[in-house]
This record gives C-alpha cells, sequence and structure tokens, in this order.
C-alpha cells in the first residue's frame, strides 16, 4: 500500500520499537532437566519394586523350608551330677569358740548334660557357660564350648565346676555348717544359658537361647547328688 506523495511505509517488522518497549527474544527451551528428574524417580521405584520382590521371594522360600522341615523344640537337659569333692572348712573367733563367723566351701562337681536333636536339619550351639550358686552368692562358673549337632543324634557333654576355698560371711556359713553337719544337705543351684540355632542348607536361623535352672542337693557325707530339679525355659524354634 502507497501513500500519495511519500514513500510507501516499512514493513511493521523494521519498524523501531515505540518508546519505553525493549523486544523481548525468545529461545526454546529443552526438557533436560525434568527428563533426568523423571528418569531417576524411574529408576528409584525399579530399585524399590526389586528389592520388595526379592524380600518376598526369600520370605515365601523361608517358610516354604519352615513348612517342610516343621522344626521342634530341642531337648537340652541335666542329666547327671557327679561330687568329686566337697569340703567345708570352718572359722571360729578366737574370743568366743563357739560362734562360727566364716567359713570356707571348697568343691568340685561334674556336670553331664545331654543334648537331643528330633529334627531333620542340624542345630549349631554357641558356648554355654554355667554358674553354681549358694543362697544367691556365686561359687564357681564352667564353660562348655560350641558345638554342632547333626539330626536326629544324642550327644552328651560334660563340665567340671571348680569352687576353691571360697568365705562365705556369718549368716550364711552358720546355714551352711548347719545344713551339712545336721541335715547332710547342701543345697545348690545351676543356672545358665545355652544358644543355638537351626542350620539348614548352610544357612542359620536367629539365635535363640535357652536358660537353664537346676536345682540339686548333695550329699557332704556321701560325697554324692540326693536330689535334682531342672527347669528349661525360653527355647523357642
Amino acid at each position: 500500500m502507497t501513500t500519495r506523495g511519500g514513500p510507501p511505509p516499512p514493513p511493521l517488522s523494521a519498524q523501531p520499537p515505540p518508546n519505553g518497549y525493549h523486544h523481548r527474544q525468545y529461545y526454546p527451551t529443552t526438557p533436560a532437566r525434568s527428563s533426568s528428574s523423571a528418569s531417576f524417580k524411574g529408576c528409584c521405584c525399579c530399585l524399590f519394586l526389586l528389592f520388595s520382590f526379592l524380600a518376598l521371594l526369600l520370605l515365601a522360600i523361608v517358610l516354604v523350608i519352615i513348612l517342610a522341615v516343621k522344626p521342634k523344640k530341642p531337648q537340652f537337659d541335666l542329666q547327671q551330677v557327679g561330687v568329686q569333692y566337697m569340703g567345708i572348712t570352718p572359722t571360729t573367733d578366737p574370743t568366743n569358740a563357739v560362734t562360727t563367723t566364716a567359713a570356707s566351701l571348697s568343691l568340685t562337681i561334674r556336670l553331664l548334660f545331654t543334648a537331643v536333636n528330633p529334627n531333620k536339619v542340624g542345630i549349631e550351639y554357641g558356648e554355654s557357660r554355667f554358674t553354681v550358686m549358694y543362697r544367691g552368692i556365686p561359687l564357681g562358673k564352667a564353660s562348655v564350648p560350641g558345638f554342632y549337632q547333626d539330626s536326629h543324634s544324642e550327644k552328651k557333654i560334660a563340665a567340671t565346676i571348680s569352687v576353691d576355698r571360697v568365705n562365705l560371711l556369718q549368716a550364711d556359713a552358720a546355714d551352711l555348717i548347719r545344713d551339712a553337719s545336721l541335715n547332710d544337705r547342701v543345697d545348690l543351684r545351676v543356672l545358665g544359658d545355652v544358644g543355638a540355632k537351626i542350620r539348614v542348607m548352610n544357612f542359620d536361623s536367629p539365635r535363640v537361647q535357652v536358660s537353664v535352672d537346676c536345682a540339686i542337693v548333695i550329699s557332704p557325707r556321701k560325697q554324692s547328688l540326693t536330689d535334682k530339679q531342672c527347669g528349661f525355659d525360653g527355647l523357642s524354634v
């Protein structure tokens, strides 16, 4: 389009912008950042699903093994107690020869435990520790090294507790002297913890523990065991 008496107007693109107006040039943007973020989230989601699947698969395998094996509670019993030596030495006050102020106890006993495994798989026992006590006073300890027991088997484990001249206070010493001389009996307790794991295809189950608590009565004159009562608690497989 032309105007009369003058040159034609310049095209709109060539016209200068009005005062106060700055032309903004637009450049195309790339979705690189958003794409990498979406890729990272997708990767995390895939890893989470993979780990969840593996955990469920492992749990299913364990359940199948448990149902196939049907684990039973192993039997751990104090079968025999042998008194090898027991000696009591009273100590009296020089000013009062009648009153017993203390006593020294020496004791050597042999404990024979029997472990029976009725399961189709083996059992791994850890190190076991036992303590002999008199009226709540610990006298001596014994330890049994860990061992492996095959399926459907019976195993005997021996432990020896030695007490070498343990001094007892006045009240306990008087009770010990009275029980030994008048009643010919000394009541002791054997306490201990036994840890075990069931082994299936070279895999061990979580550790379970059984508490051993045996009350035994020893005759000082006969140097022998006269009574035994044991309780075993806390074992579950």
